[in-house]
């Protein structure tokens, strides 16, 4: 018999978007779209559009394009992290080099109140905190949503940090 989905077996999630080689636009609105279409997947919002320098990595990579979206889900976060990962792949993703160019990463920033810490998987994202290029989407979509971990709000988390540099909104729909 099929379970039935009920309010409690959903969590709230959002997922960070990353991405600098190829077309990232187009592997974003693929990923947003093969994820809405997922029945155990409801995407409820998608941030605006940054252009954010690279952070890490090696030297002489283009700008990434950054996004959030947000999304309930009945996927265990083992099973969101392989549905992601399949998505990166159909996308062209390799992982040969960390914080290397790519054409498409996807993240598991906060899963609920998830607090996770696996080989595979750590909820909430270990750098969050530290990342512009998270944060401003994040705050567009949820500047109230608390941090599980740090106990404060994802605005709180952005004016801790330094002035952001080299980041502007460029497309508020994609």
């Amino acid at each position: 018999m099929p379970q039935i989905m009920t309010e409690r077996n959903w969590s709230r999630v959002f997922l960070g978007l990353g991405g600098n080689l190829g077309d990232p636009l187009n592997d974003f609105r693929r990923a947003r779209q093969q994820l809405a279409e997922h029945p155990q997947i409801e995407l409820l919002a998608s941030s605006p559009l940054y252009r954010t320098p690279p952070v890490g990595g090696p030297a002489g990579q283009p700008d990434y394009l950054n996004a959030v979206l947000e999304l309930r889900t009945s996927l265990a976060a083992g099973e969101l992290l392989e549905l992601c990962r399949g998505i990166e792949k159909a996308a062209g993703r390799t992982r040969e080099l960390r914080w290397g160019p790519r054409t498409l990463d996807i993240d598991l920033l906060l899963f609920a109140g998830l607090l996770l810490d696996t080989p595979e998987l750590t909820i909430p994202h270990p750098r969050l905190q530290h990342r512009h290029f998270v944060l401003l989407p994040l705050n567009d979509l949820a500047a109230d949503l608390t941090h599980p971990q740090i106990g404060l709000s994802v605005n709180e988390l952005l004016k801790r940090l330094p002035p952001a540099e080299g980041i502007s909104r460029i497309m508020e729909s994609w």
